[in-house]
């Protein structure tokens, strides 16, 4: 495929603000090889938060000793995403107090 095409082909992906910056890359990256799709980058796994109630079940205890837990230092709260008093626990603390 010429230049050009390429060119006019990448900068139409970029006006459609329906196509995200990943599909649009993995679209160029498609045209580029031939046809035959590039494989995918791996992902990091973002770690999961986890709400106290969810924490406390986890663990078979009470909010109160989930609470103590965190006042403690056993367990360290961190900010829900999108959220401005809610905080929760990260799932592998959770998971290395069961351990």
């Amino acid at each position: 495929m010429m230049s050009h095409t390429i060119e006019i082909i990448k900068t139409a992906l970029k006006a459609d603000n329906s196509v995200s910056a990943s599909d649009r890359a993995r679209v160029m990256a498609t045209i580029r090889n031939g046809g035959s799709q590039a494989p995918e980058p791996a992902r990091l796994a973002e770690p999961r938060l986890i709400r106290r109630a969810e924490a406390a079940h986890r663990l078979g205890c009470s909010l109160r000793l989930v609470d103590r837990l965190a006042k403690d230092g056993a367990l360290v709260k961190r900010k829900l995403p999108g959220r401005k008093r809610a905080a929760g626990f990260l799932e592998s603390d959770v998971l290395a107090l069961i351990t």
